[in-house]
């Protein structure tokens, strides 16, 4: 397998764009080339971006605009970066075109629900009336805060974990609500948080509410779905 290139997306700061430096690990222990994305503006140069990298992976961060899914902000929204998604949904665009790999993780599957004609809730713990939901956001760093997703068994992330059950570490106050056209659930929470999200049009679509990046040294089932990803980007 050739060593494929993985766009990582960064997050945008004042003066800076950044990315949490366990993206670059986890692909480069799987033999994949990260190249982080800067945000530009320039949309001839974001297609010259996305035709040369072998997939792409969307990475968490700030709450999503909600206009892009046109309703009105919540109280309960957090901060968002308009700039970074309009980027984003260009390089969405393109990549969706070439029919390259796309992993998006947190933020990142809601930009694919979102780009595609989903929408997600601004505020899980707000907007849902069943207000029997487990702990989704975690208000510290440790590594150990997991909860349990059941996944699908007609689901490619089935496929790829081998599991019916698995503890993720999650972290979130927003989720996918209405799940796009060309898109199925493939995990849930115990509560029904959709936790996972596939394309069933492309051959490697996926988002994920949970962070496979932050357990990947230590879990098997984070293991295989940052190396199926970067498999899949090798073919």
């Amino acid at each position: 397998m050739k060593q494929p290139l993985i766009g990582i997306t960064t997050f945008i700061g004042k003066n800076n764009q950044e990315v949490p430096k366990r993206f670059i690990d986890v692909i480069s222990s799987e033999h994949g080339v990260p190249v982080l994305l800067p945000e530009i503006e320039n949309e001839d140069l974001i297609k010259a971006q996305v035709d040369n990298i072998d997939a792409l992976l969307l990475t968490g961060g700030d709450d999503v605009d909600p206009a892009l899914y046109d309703q009105d902000p919540h109280q309960k929204l957090g901060n968002v970066e308009p700039e970074r998604d309009e980027y984003e949904w260009k390089l969405i665009d393109f990549a969706l075109k070439r029919d390259i790999p796309i992993l998006g993780i947190c933020r990142g599957s809601h930009m694919l629900n979102i780009h595609e004609g989903g929408t997600i809730y601004q505020d899980i713990y707000s907007q849902i009336e069943d207000k029997d939901l487990i702990k989704h956001q975690r208000n510290d760093s440790k590594e150990h805060f997991t909860h349990k997703v059941i996944i699908k068994k007609d689901s490619k992330m089935y496929e790829i974990v081998k599991q019916e059950e698995i503890f993720t570490i999650s972290n979130h106050h927003q989720a996918v609500n209405e799940v796009a056209p060309g898109f199925h659930v493939a995990a849930k929470t115990n509560d029904g948080i959709i936790e996972a999200i596939e394309s069933t049009e492309h051959g490697f679509v996926i988002g994920l509410q949970w962070h496979p990046e932050e357990r990947y040294h230590t879990d098997e089932s984070s293991q295989n779905i940052i190396k199926s990803f970067v498999k899949a980007a090798g073919k």
